[in-house]
């Protein structure tokens, strides 16, 4: 019998032509992993893709709370993205502790409008404990359309998820103890 494990590494598929799966399998308690999600004082480690800063990074930990942040581009290797800033919004929805968070996630700007010409995104995290003590994350996002979907996926938000994921890997690596 041959068994695979998706440990260190993010694995996708859509689901319906809306909805986008991610999944990955962190050596960490549950506890931990849930705690990186919803403190500002461990996202602003790790959250965005490589490069990428977190300079503003407030979070209402509550249903009904919010998540408003800043990503900014501060690696010059990478060219015109250098410099730029990427505003968004969480809104929370729905938060079961060391379980469950669902919020919508929406672009926005600094003050935290929405920006209504950018697809929105309903994610629902859910955090299980695996049999060796780690912690399976999986995100199921999803879109008002077929085409909000591909929108996301052409900017490379997948790319993005894998380099966020693989800095909270090496987060949690260090805040283990």
């Amino acid at each position: 019998m041959t068994t695979s494990s998706n440990e260190g590494r993010v694995t996708s598929h859509i689901e319906g032509d809306r909805e986008l799966i991610l999944e990955r399998v962190f050596q960490a308690p549950r506890a931990l992993v849930f705690a990186a999600f919803s403190r500002p004082e461990h996202l602003r480690h790790w959250w965005g893709p490589r490069g990428w800063e977190l300079p503003v990074c407030t979070v209402d930990f509550r249903v009904g709370g919010r998540w408003h942040y800043c990503m900014k581009c501060v690696d010059e290797t990478q060219g015109e993205f250098y410099g730029m800033e990427s505003w968004g919004l969480g809104l929370y929805e729905d938060i079961e502790p060391d379980k469950l968070i669902r919020y919508t996630d929406h672009f926005s700007d600094a003050d935290g409008h929405i920006n209504g010409s950018m697809p929105s995104t309903l994610v629902t995290l859910t955090f299980e404990d695996t049999e060796r003590g780690g912690t399976r994350l999986t995100n199921r996002a999803t879109y008002a359309s077929k085409d909000a979907l591909d929108q996301v996926l052409e900017m490379g938000m997948l790319q993005g998820v894998t380099q966020t994921w693989d800095r909270l890997d090496e987060y949690l690596a260090d805040n283990r103890g």
